[in-house]
């Protein structure tokens, strides 16, 4: 039996205001929305699929996303002014070549945001 394709893969974020939500990341990132609606919100970012659907509590929940990026401090300014939070500031992690942050998006999803260091 051979493997069945896989048309599209995608990260789903759970989110209490689709309105709020989608904002948040076509303000804080430059990314690409693809569907918009109250049921289901999509773009991509960095080539990745990101969808965002309702039901999120609004409570800090860990997602596994991470993004890398070229000035940390400037990406965790522009997303705290947008209404995202930083949850643990940028520490060096030498033995990874990283600079590394956690941040919470408005419906409390945490991110980590990489800095590569060389």
């Amino acid at each position: 039996m051979t493997a069945t394709p896989v048309e599209k893969a995608y990260v789903m974020l759970m989110v209490a205001d689709m309105t709020r939500a989608l904002r948040f990341y076509t303000e804080a990132f430059a990314v690409t929305v693809v569907i918009s609606s109250p049921h289901w919100s999509e773009f991509i970012l960095a080539g990745t699929n990101i969808a965002l659907h309702p039901g999120g509590g609004g409570n800090d929940t860990r997602t596994g996303l991470g993004f890398e990026v070229n000035d940390l401090d400037a990406v965790l300014q522009r997303a705290t002014e947008v209404g995202g939070r930083i949850k643990s500031s940028p520490r060096e992690r030498p033995g990874e070549q990283i600079r590394v942050a956690e941040l919470a998006d408005t419906e409390g999803n945490l991110i980590t945001v990489a800095e590569v260091r060389t």
